[in-house]
């Protein structure tokens, strides 16, 4: 495509302004508590749509279309399961989350939080939890990345490599620059255009496709199997896809949405905004890749780019079935899904690194704008990285994110939940989940026993060990124990205005180094 054709102009116009939010936020970022959360400030709906962009990624618009284009009904068991993770952890830890890490010191990573939460003098939480967001997250990148790739490369027919740099250009500069207020604000905006694209999109694939009906009996004659649920699967299987809801309880990306929140009051209205987005994205992007086995079919002379890889249905149905303008802003939709989430992440991993590492070992005095350009060099390494591991054209975009999932999900996850409904836990018992989470991941997946997916057993193996490492150990000191209960409280909305949390920001309650 030239630059003058109407494709590429949307995707220029979009992503320049995807960088001047970039540039606007670089004015409104004063310190490393506004490069890496904002300065927690974000009003409900930004704080739902950013958790909601910063989730979805290119697996959305790829992945997830695809799975159905190969599999049908059989792979909606995941998004139940998406939906249901999602809901129990907006409900159960965006609250308590919010309210605890900024008692705990003003808490702006979740290595930060940990350290604080268990009054952990020897910071092996600290570094543990940051060397794994570090390995987890930089892999989680590269999913990002290889979906860009593929959009590049399919849009604008470049090969694997140029592409792979084009599409992430834009990410690394807006993130470089603006921190956690650009990513918020361009989180909105990419959220806004992801479900006009997929609400959009399926409607009319089916109406070229003959509408309900038609797309019925064209898929049951193809292979009735499409229409089935259980096809293909087991309970085993089922289960495997619906354990996916585990990992929001250990996502970084997402979990500093709720600590970037206002106050604890936003987080309702977020849930309700956030939940609702989710449901029809999910639902939209799962009808684009069935009906789109009855378009193919129907026009089979068409479905060469999908028979050679499943993952491009919804760009391909974007480019034959709409005009070029609003192909452009269908095809938009796909980069702002990756950028989203790829942004997130790039930041989450940047943070790690200046917050945990450079900050609390290497150079406790570093003034703030020294932080902040620390951070915005980690940006352009962890990049770096995440696009050598992405270099690969046989990558997979589904395959890369599970693996990802599964390690936070198992690492953190039952340690962030347990962490804030359970007074008892100890610092031994989160090392000790932190651990047994990761370690099973990482051999589960080689070892791929039973077809089961490794975040059940990761996450059933951590909890086991929160709990029976904490129960071996000595009680946690009064000093925790008090601040969890005020945690508790203030969690319920009864004791949390906007001037006082900002008070609060000064007054940690949490000394750093208490004893358990």
């Amino acid at each position: 495509m030239t630059l003058s054709h109407p494709t590429t102009l949307m995707f220029l116009v979009y992503t320049l302004g995807m960088v001047a939010l970039g540039f606007a936020a670089w004015r409104s970022t004063k310190n490393l508590s506004d490069y890496i959360l904002g300065g927690r400030r974000l009003g409900s709906f930004v704080t739902a749509m950013s958790a909601g962009a910063s989730d979805m990624s290119g697996w959305l618009l790829m992945g997830l279309p695809g799975a159905m284009y190969a599999s049908g009904l059989s792979e909606s068991w995941i998004s139940l399961g998406l939906v249901l993770g999602a809901w129990f952890n907006w409900q159960w830890v965006a609250g308590r989350l919010r309210v605890y890490t900024e008692l705990a010191h003003n808490a702006l990573t979740l290595p930060d939080y940990f350290t604080h939460r268990f009054a952990d003098p020897g910071k092996i939480l600290r570094v543990l939890s940051a060397l794994i967001i570090l390995v987890f997250l930089t892999i989680y990148c590269a999913s990002g990345m290889v979906a860009g790739a593929r959009l590049f490369e399919r849009t604008f027919n470049l090969s694997y490599g140029v592409a792979l740099w084009g599409s992430a250009a834009a990410t690394i500069v807006y993130v470089f620059l603006g921190g956690f207020l650009a990513v918020s604000w361009t989180d909105t905006v990419q959220a806004t255009l992801m479900i006009f694209a997929l609400l959009l999109a399926p409607v009319v694939v089916l109406v070229k496709a003959g509408g309900l009906g038609e797309v019925l009996e064209i898929v049951r004659s193809v292979d009735p199997g499409y229409l089935d649920w259980f096809r293909g699967t087991s309970w085993v299987g089922i289960i495997s896809l619906l354990a996916w809801g585990l990992g929001y309880m250990g996502q970084p990306h997402i979990l500093a949405r709720f600590m970037s929140a206002s106050s604890v009051k936003a987080i309702p209205r977020a849930r309700h905004i956030g939940m609702t987005w989710m449901i029809f994205c999910l639902l939209g992007a799962m009808a684009v890749g069935f009906f789109g086995i009855a378009y193919f079919e129907s026009h089979p002379d068409q479905s060469a780019p999908v028979r050679a890889n499943q993952e491009t249905v919804f760009i391909t149905l974007s480019q034959l079935l709409f005009n070029p303008w609003i192909a452009g802003v269908l095809l938009a939709a796909i980069l702002a899904a990756v950028m989203s989430t790829l942004s997130c992440q790039l930041l989450v991993c940047s943070s790690a690194l200046t917050q945990d590492f450079y900050k609390a070992i290497l150079r406790s005095g570093a003034g703030e704008k020294e932080l902040v350009w620390f951070g915005r060099s980690m940006v352009l390494l962890v990049a770096a990285v995440a696009i050598a591991i992405a270099a690969n054209p046989e990558s997979r975009v589904l395959g890369l994110v599970g693996y990802a999932w599964a390690g936070f999900g198992s690492a953190f996850g039952p340690v962030v939940l347990l962490s804030l409904v359970w007074p008892r836990m100890t610092r031994r018992g989160a090392l000790a989940g932190m651990i047994t989470g990761a370690l099973t991941v990482i051999i589960w997946r080689n070892g791929g026993w039973w077809g089961l997916y490794e975040m059940v057993p990761g996450f059933a193996l951590a909890c086991i060990s929160v709990v029976a490492f904490s129960l071996f150990d000595r009680p946690p000191s009064t000093v925790i124990t008090d601040t969890f209960a005020r945690m508790r409280e203030e969690s319920k909305g009864s004791g949390v205005s906007e001037s006082g949390s900002e008070a609060r920001q000064t007054e940690p309650a949490v000394p750093g180094v208490a004893g358990q």
